[in-house]
């Protein structure tokens, strides 16, 4: 006699921590991202620090604007930097222009634990309490690790994008909320 074996529960999400990035935090993601590996479906490499500085920078106007932004997300347990997630206005002039982009980018010690769709799903409550209807992610298209993100966010492939001067092909995924 065959028994049966006790369902299992998925395990819980892991807990995140995210606040608007403060001037200090162009330095953590500068160094949190300066790996090859982190930045390799970019299509760039990894930037300098005055990138992250104007970067961050940008995001606190987002939050005062727009009531979002790309939010530094944090270790729970030592509080340390471990990249970011949340949303934007498309940043650039081709692909979903006009759209609410929403993204995460973590460092490399911090892949495969849950922190990513953890912190994509506590940063859609600020976009949504800020009236946002709908949001966009832009993923290169051999990203298998974010791809699964956007499909555990609930989002549908909508089309596919060229990147100007780049020679891959990314996929616009689609949620509405």
């Amino acid at each position: 006699m065959k028994t049966a074996k006790p369902a299992t529960t998925p395990p819980a999400p892991p807990a995140v921590e995210l606040r608007v990035p403060t001037d200090e935090d162009a330095l953590d993601w500068h160094r949190v991202f300066n790996d090859p590996e982190v930045m390799r479906f970019l299509g760039k490499p990894p930037a300098e620090l005055s990138v992250y500085e104007e970067l961050t920078a940008r995001q606190r106007r987002h939050h005062a604007e727009l009531g979002y932004c790309l939010y530094t997300l944090l270790d729970p347990v030592d509080g340390a930097v471990i990249g970011f997630t949340g949303a934007q206005p498309w940043p650039r002039d081709w692909g979903p222009v006009g759209e609410i982009e929403i993204g995460w980018r973590l460092g490399r010690a911090y892949w495969g634990r849950g922190y990513a769709t953890a912190a994509a799903e506590a940063a859609l409550a600020s976009v949504r309490a800020a009236g946002v209807r709908h949001v966009v992610a832009v993923v290169d298209a051999r990203n298998e690790r974010s791809m699964a993100v956007t499909r555990r966010l609930g989002m549908r492939r909508a089309e596919t994008v060229i990147p100007p001067g780049q020679n891959r092909t990314a996929y616009c995924h689609r949620l509405e909320l």
